[in-house]
């Protein structure tokens, strides 16, 4: 079972690079390079699985354009939750709420796909683990 978090993560790293031919620039084009990438540089995943996952994406937007972009403004954009529940004037945790589901609808699309990514190493969580915020201790 995969991470699905850390998987889009590595994607969002990926789809903000400028090694890929898909462009979420966040700012206008005629601006783009002009300024140096100042931060630190984020792992991300290989070609081969960058486009995997946005096969699923691609399939996210038909189904709801609005959660596909709650996932690439957190991912590959990097806004914090509490910033697009601003921007969408919305409580952060109906925010967390419709990214749960999102993120659900690509691990489902990747589960379904049935492919072993190279991140899977990476990734992968055992399914006898539980999160230590989900156990209570008394």
């Amino acid at each position: 079972m995969r991470d699905i978090q850390k998987v889009l993560d590595l994607w969002g790293a990926w789809a903000a690079s400028d090694s890929n031919r898909i462009d979420y620039s966040s700012i206008a084009a005629g601006f783009k390079g002009l300024l140096p990438y100042t931060s630190k540089a984020r792992p991300q995943c290989c070609d081969d699985d960058g486009l995997i996952i946005e096969s699923c994406l691609a399939r996210l937007r038909k189904r709801s354009h609005y959660d596909y972009e709650l996932l690439v403004a957190h991912y590959v954009l990097r806004v914090s939750k509490r910033g697009m529940a601003k921007r969408h004037k919305k409580c952060e945790k109906q925010i967390r709420i419709e990214m749960q589901l999102a993120e659900g609808f690509v691990e489902g699309c990747l589960s379904m796909l049935d492919l072993r990514l190279e991140m899977d190493p990476i990734v992968c969580v055992e399914n006898h683990k539980k999160s230590t915020s989900a156990v209570r201790i008394f």
